[in-house]
C-alpha cells in the first residue's frame, strides 16, 4: 500500500532544526552503520557511468561511501559534510586503501564551491536530511557542470528505513512544519526540487538489504551508533523506550525475510540521476 505524502508545510525554524539534526548526526558513530552501506556507493557510481579523471563531489558524505567509490574509479574526489568527525572516518578509510581524497567541511545548503565546479555530484542517504530541501537541491544544481550529472540514493517513504522514521515520529514527533527526509525518496518530490526547466530526471527503485545477527542486534547497533535513533531513545523515559523498542522490533519482523533468527531486511531506496540543463 502506498504512503501518501504532503509537501506543503507550515513555517519552521530551519536554523533550530539544523542545529538539532547536527547534534543527532554528531552523536553515536554513524560510520559503524555507514560502512555497511558501501555497496550503494558502488552501484550509484556505476549508474552514473563515472569516468576516470572526472571531478566528483560527495555532498553530506558521512564516512565517504560515495566518495570512496568514485576514488576507486580514479576520479578527482572531494568529500564534504558538516560533521568533521565523519569526514575524519572518510579520511581514515581513504588512507587505508591508498585512495586520493580531498576533505572539505561544508553545509549542503551553502556549499563553498564555485558554480559548475564538478562533473558529477553525489549524495548517498545524506542530502535528504537537510532541513531546507529547496536550498540543498539548488546547491546541487549550482555546483554541477552543465552536461554533468547528479546521483542520489534516498530512502523511500514506504521502505524499511522510511517506516523506521515514521515509527520514531509517532514516539518523538518532529518539530511542527519539518519535512520528512523520506520525501526525497519520492519521484514527485524530486520533480519539484529539480524542475524540468533546470534538469532531467531518471529515478529507479532499488533495494539495500540490512543483514544483522538478529533484529535485536540491529536495534542495538542503531540505538548505539545511528544518531537519529540514539537521540530518539534519549528523549524518552525508560518505559517509553521499551515501547519504542518493541515497535521497531515489530517493524523488523514485518520486513524480515530470514527464518533462522538472523535479520535480512530489504529496504527500498530511490536511485535518482539528474542531468542539469
Amino acid at each position: 500500500m502506498s504512503t501518501s505524502v504532503a509537501f506543503d508545510s507550515p513555517t519552521v525554524d530551519l536554523g533550530a532544526l539544523k542545529s538539532r539534526q547536527h547534534s543527532a548526526w554528531s552523536s553515536g558513530d554513524y560510520a559503524v552503520v555507514g560502512t555497511t552501506l558501501q555497496i550503494v556507493g558502488e552501484s550509484l557510481c556505476e549508474a552514473l557511468d563515472i569516468r576516470a579523471g572526472s571531478k566528483v563531489l560527495d555532498v553530506a558524505a558521512g564516512n565517504g561511501n560515495g566518495a570512496l567509490a568514485a576514488a576507486r574509479r580514479w576520479c578527482d574526489v572531494t568529500a564534504s559534510d558538516y560533521v568533521p568527525a565523519l569526514l575524519e572516518r572518510a579520511r581514515e578509510r581513504a588512507a587505508s586503501e591508498r585512495l586520493s581524497l580531498t576533505i572539505q567541511e561544508a553545509d549542503a545548503e551553502n556549499l563553498p564551491f564555485a558554480n559548475q565546479s564538478f562533473d558529477n555530484v553525489l549524495s548517498i542517504f545524506g542530502v535528504m536530511f537537510t532541513p531546507d530541501q529547496e536550498s540543498a537541491a539548488a546547491e546541487l544544481i549550482r555546483v554541477c557542470k552543465r552536461g554533468g550529472s547528479i546521483g542520489l540514493a534516498n530512502w523511500t517513504p514506504d521502505g524499511f528505513i522510511g517506516q523506521v522514521f515514521k515509527t520514531i515520529g509517532r514516539h518523538v514527533p518532529p518539530p511542527a512544519g519539518a519535512r520528512s527526509p523520506a520525501l526525497w525518496g519520492s519521484r514527485q518530490r524530486l520533480e519539484e526540487l529539480f524542475p524540468v526547466a533546470k534538469a532531467s530526471l531518471a529515478a529507479t527503485p532499488r533495494q539495500f538489504v540490512f543483514r544483522y545477527k538478529s533484529p535485536e542486534h540491529w536495534l542495538d547497533v542503531f540505538q548505539t551508533f545511528y544518531g537519529p535513533v540514539l537521540k530518539a531513545f534519549a528523549a524518552l523515559a525508560p518505559a517509553a523506550q521499551k515501547v519504542l523498542a518493541n515497535d521497531l522490533l515489530m517493524l523488523t519482523d514485518r520486513f524480515n525475510r530470514a527464518d533462522d533468527g538472523t535479520m535480512v531486511v530489504p529496504s527500498e531506496y530511490l536511485e535518482a540521476i539528474i542531468t542539469p540543463s
